[in-house]
């Protein structure tokens, strides 16, 4: 089973990655479920959505505690959450940014992980080229689905056209084309 923890704020998409990367699991036959948790329901508060991906029936329902994958869709909330928390030895991390291992105070966390797989794209930066709002969501999404081969290109767009019809939904597959070719070669190490 893959289990998914997503870290932004309110207002950044992070419930609707969880329900795409659930849309694309079903897509492709697998079983999936998504579920956010919220502290205060405001704009720019900390939110914190689940996704689990699986062969067979998933019978657990509670949060995400032991992650095998992080998506981090704001990197400001590094040093404000322990957004690591029981991140799995070889685990991987989704990074929505365009700064260095050193800018974003990760060195010394990455030397004591050295098996954890840390993926930094601008995923809000493609989606501002695209759509003219930078909502990482969807790149980060096709990310993902890039790095880990567990969704295919397929499913993945079949999903955000489910969730975005028309114009935006075209867009938003574009976002995702760019950023699924673009995180393949931007993998962080020290």
């Amino acid at each position: 089973m893959i289990e998914i923890r997503i870290h932004g704020r309110g207002g950044q998409g992070v419930v609707t990655a969880a329900e795409l990367l659930a849309a694309a699991a079903f897509h492709d036959g697998k079983v999936a479920q998504a579920f956010p948790s919220f502290g205060s329901e405001r704009t720019g508060a900390p939110v914190t959505a689940f996704c689990r991906i699986d062969t067979k029936p998933i019978r657990s329902r509670e949060p995400i505690t032991h992650p095998n994958v992080l998506f981090i869709q704001d990197s400001t909330l590094l040093h404000q959450l322990n957004v690591f928390s029981g991140l799995s030895e070889q685990g991987i991390v989704m990074m929505n940014s365009t700064r260095q291992v050193e800018e974003l105070g990760l060195k010394d966390w990455m030397v004591q992980h050295p098996e954890v797989e840390i993926y930094s794209f601008p995923a809000s930066d493609l989606a501002e080229k695209h759509l003219g709002r930078s909502i990482a969501n969807v790149g980060m999404v096709a990310g993902f689905a890039s790095v880990t081969g567990a969704l295919t290109k397929e499913a993945v767009q079949y999903a955000i056209q489910g969730k975005f019809p028309g114009k935006l939904g075209a867009l938003n597959v574009q976002v995702a084309a760019e950023a699924f070719d673009y995180v393949s070669s931007h993998k962080i190490g020290v």
